[in-house]
């Protein structure tokens, strides 16, 4: 299948293999350290979804013990990798070692898919191959994608279903945007957030009525979760309900913290010294069309994904991390806005950009 991007061109299936692959290759390196090398004996998040790749929920925080998928897949996967852990690394003694391993391989791989998206994204909104391809391996460069795609959390999953609903939403792709919104609620409890950017903005993949739908499925699939949670335990289920509400009262917290200069720390590491790139964009100069053209590009929808990720940030108090969501924004913008800060080439003719379009191009049979 070729999928058409704003700019006229197209990409196959060729195209997206090499971009996943671009992005499981700047991911599994560094992300391989952080998994070896970590130290869990002060991080509460590790050793909770730990427990519960290990069918534990008793002691896990009312926060996390609902998030089942990556450790239900991370379970999976361990399964294959116990007989063979031990002999391929006989001086790790940790009873968690296989299934540390599997968090990794599984991370990796949905990070990787995650890169795919903000590769795809980018080029939707008109960025060359190149362009898009950097912006990518920017993004993934941050200490969010390491942590996310190293240890055993679930960030992974919901960082894809977020990239999913943009791409899904901006490409009018509905069987995608189903899939965001069928998983999305029981991913993370806060994907709720989104759901009136998507009923503003993916109207054109999917109507309201199906919408909804999907949402009530998703909604349905998460009660069930949380109902065998919750019966396993003989926890009421107001507890995980007052500690939604409770989320509130981090706003005061996370506005102070987002003033302060620690707090300008944190914002500025999510994508590091790249946030530079935009700087002729955001003070909008005239000489500089191509560092500016991503504003043109993302437009409201941009702009309000902006503001749904902000809401995330403001609620969690974890500023870094939740800011990281905005990675589909942050792509497509620095790959817009790359080609000010790149050597400029020979313009080749016409005959010799359609032979660089059908090198990436494989021709397929029509259909999503």
């Amino acid at each position: 299948m070729v999928i058409p991007c704003a700019s006229g061109r197209s990409f196959s299936w060729r195209e997206r293999l090499l971009a996943f692959f671009w992005a499981l290759g700047v991911l599994a390196g560094p992300a391989y350290p952080m998994y070896a090398h970590y130290d869990f004996s002060h991080s509460l998040d590790t050793r909770s979804y730990l427990r519960l790749a290990h069918g534990e929920v008793q002691g896990v925080n009312v926060t996390r013990r609902y998030r089942v998928l990556v450790p239900a897949l991370a379970a999976a996967a361990a399964v294959p990798l116990q007989s063979a852990y031990a002999r391929i690394w006989p001086q790790r003694t940790t009873a968690d070692g296989p299934l540390r391993l599997a968090f990794y391989l599984v991370n990796t791989l949905l990070m990787a898919l995650f890169g795919l998206l903000l590769y795809q994204t980018a080029r939707l909104h008109g960025a060359t191959a190149a362009a898009a391809a950097l912006a990518v391996a920017a993004v993934l460069s941050s200490q969010w994608a390491v942590y996310t795609s190293g240890l055993p959390l679930v960030d992974s999953l919901y960082l894809l279903l977020f990239a999913l609903a943009f791409y899904a939403a901006q490409r009018a792709w509905g069987l995608g945007l189903g899939v965001a919104l069928l998983l999305g609620p029981l991913a993370k409890e806060s994907f709720v957030f989104l759901v009136p950017w998507l009923l503003v903005f993916g109207r054109r993949a999917l109507p309201w009525p199906q919408q909804l739908l999907a949402l009530a499925g998703g909604v349905g699939l998460a009660a069930g979760v949380r109902h065998g949670v919750d019966a396993r335990l003989g926890a009421p289920a107001a507890e995980s309900v007052a500690n939604a509400f409770d989320h509130l009262n981090n706003l005061i917290y996370s506005l102070k913290r987002m003033f302060s200069v620690k707090g300008f720390g944190e914002l500025f590491g999510i994508f590091g010294f790249f946030w530079l790139a935009l700087l002729p964009g955001i003070a909008g100069r005239a000489a500089a069309p191509a560092a500016s053209s991503w504003r043109a590009a993302l437009g409201w929808p941009g702009v309000a994904f902006g503001g749904v990720v902000a809401v995330h940030m403001l609620l969690s108090g974890d500023l870094g991390r939740m800011g990281y969501l905005a990675a589909p924004v942050f792509t497509v913008a620095l790959a817009l806005a790359l080609p000010r800060w790149l050597p400029t080439q020979t313009p080749s003719s016409p005959a010799d950009e359609a032979a660089a379009n059908a090198a990436l191009a494989v021709p397929s049979a029509p259909g999503s």
